[in-house]
């Protein structure tokens, strides 16, 4: 591993070659990096750096992987136990007296950053911009020749961007004031975390009035834009948020809204849908080619939803139907349902929570501002909600079963005279109900745990947003789902998540003190006198 390592740092180190005239390593400067002050040892690893070759490259390794020793006047790279002279290569027999080399916290960063500017002349433009960000991290006014050849060469705009602050965060610490205050003019252009932290860092130190007033103006309008990032951050986990209480709560909207049934198991049906994702997870796994594995999720859509509404389906015929009308009786017998679902799942697949991926297309995120970045798995999330939510309002407002799932919730006697068999409507409606509970356990799947316990999490949550909607009213599930997600992301930021749960909760009971009937009350001719 440590001989794999140290020959794809001599491949990467390869390319500097390429990129203009490089010096050979010499003795010296071997015995220079691995021994004596740190300060000095740093300041010889930046000048090898500078005019590095794939020999200097190659030592750079070794070092960072601790495999140098020295003496007087000796240094060796050991390899498999056996030394080897870095500017030859020949073998040479190690001493026993050979000291290893002590690298401290200083001397780590500055071979980190030096293996990050060896980066910079790689073809492969995710490398280099690997190593600029690394080099911006730990910036030093010594490496600024490799950085402007480096820039010289750069053709990607957004590589080249990066060396950019390189340059100017290696400037912060110039003796000349001049260049400092044009550093910290153009690291406060740039409105990102890092460069504040550099700024700030650079203002504990600074002496000069004049440079420490332009730090304090770059810094202020960072934070003006940083804000505005925090906002949008904000709105986006409260969407987020918003868009999992949704999926959660629409089959409540129609198990609980439209038939009236308290269905405590709600949460381990969510669960069903999400070990329904891990086993067709682990069927691609098996059985399928892992190019098509990103497609798991695909497939694992339909059968969560069928798994889920089957086990609603007979949920229903075997025991809600004989409690409609009664519905403390259904809240006792569904709980008691939920433990036995919970500990059927820990018989079938262990107590322990089981690890969903995400496939490669969900992974990563988009990067709206230097402190915004929006996670795919997050806004797929967010547009399956719609999707889900725009089929189910199809359903209901469109077909056939939605006519006649309405006309046996609003009055079950006519429907019943009109020949619709009101039993059967009944099961339809909780498979339903069910199946999208399937779908909601899909989803968290790819943003946390599976486990026996996932759908504790969320069905109080649920329970609080249909009733805030307004029972039965889809449109009021969604304003109240969003709604919540944004209020308890916002005040989240400002006192912390245990008080935002509490407050969100306050405001819930306070919300149907005032307004019992929620968001949209159902029209009736109490209501209408």
């Amino acid at each position: 591993m440590l001989l794999q390592r140290i020959v794809q740092g001599v491949f990467a180190a390869a390319a500097v070659l390429c990129a203009g005239q490089a010096a050979a390593l010499t003795a010296d400067e071997a015995k220079a990096i691995a021994s004596g002050d740190t300060e000095a040892r740093v300041a010889a690893l930046n000048q090898a750096v500078t005019n590095a070759d794939a020999k200097t490259a190659a030592f750079i390794q070794a070092m960072a992987d601790d495999a140098v020793r020295y003496t007087a006047d000796k240094v060796f790279v050991v390899k498999n136990d056996k030394g080897y002279d870095p500017v030859t290569g020949a073998e040479l027999k190690l001493p026993d007296d050979a000291e290893e080399v002590i690298n401290n916290n200083l001397m780590r960063s500055a071979l980190d950053a030096a293996q990050a500017a060896l980066k910079l002349a790689s073809p492969d433009a995710a490398v280099r911009a690997e190593g600029a960000k690394g080099l911006l991290s730990s910036p030093d006014e010594s490496r600024l020749p490799l950085v402007e050849k480096a820039l010289a060469a750069e053709s990607d705009a957004r590589i080249k961007a990066t060396l950019e602050l390189v340059r100017a965060a290696s400037m912060l610490s110039s003796p000349d004031k001049a260049r400092r205050i044009e550093a910290i003019k153009a690291l406060g252009e740039s409105k990102s975390p890092d460069t504040k932290l550099l700024l700030n860092e650079r203002l504990g130190e600074e002496q000069d009035p004049e440079v420490k007033s332009a730090i304090v103006t770059a810094i202020a309008s960072i934070d003006a834009s940083l804000v505005w990032g925090e906002r949008i951050g904000a709105v986006f986990s409260g969407i987020s948020l918003g868009s999992v209480l949704l999926l959660a709560a629409l089959g409540l909207a129609i198990t609980y809204g439209l038939m009236g049934v308290i269905n405590m198991a709600h949460g381990e049906l969510m669960m069903i849908g999400a070990y329904a994702t891990y086993v067709m997870q682990g069927v691609f796994q098996r059985y399928m080619p892992e190019a098509a594995f990103g497609w798991y999720l695909v497939a694992a859509i339909p059968v969560a939803f069928m798994a889920s509404a089957l086990v609603g389906a007979v949920l229903e015929r075997g025991v809600i139907r004989f409690l409609y009308g009664r519905p403390l009786e259904t809240l006792l017998a569904t709980w008691g349902i939920s433990l036995m679902l919970q500990q059927l799942v820990r018989s079938l697949f262990g107590a322990q929570n089981v690890g969903v991926e995400n496939p490669g297309w969900m992974s990563g995120g988009l990067t709206m501002l230097s402190n915004v970045t929006l996670p795919w798995n997050r806004i797929c999330i967010i547009i399956f909600a719609v999707l889900v939510l725009l089929a189910m309002g199809w359903l209901i407002g469109r077909t056939r079963l939605g006519l006649f799932v309405r006309g046996v919730t609003q009055n079950r006697p006519i429907a019943s005279c009109m020949g619709v068999n009101t039993a059967r409507i009944d099961t339809y409606a909780f498979a339903l109900g069910s199946g999208i509970a399937g779908l909601a356990g899909c989803a968290l799947s790819q943003i946390g745990n599976v486990g026996p316990d996932l759908g504790q999490s969320y069905i109080v949550d649920s329970f609080m947003v249909v009733v805030m909607g307004g029972v039965g009213q889809l449109a009021g599930t969604v304003y109240a789902a969003l709604g919540l997600g944004v209020l308890n992301k916002f005040i989240e930021g400002w006192a912390g998540a245990v008080l935002a749960k509490i407050a969100v909760l306050v405001f819930i009971i306070i919300f149907i003190q005032k307004r019992p009937q929620g968001i949209f009350a159902v029209k009736g001719r109490s209501a209408e006198a």
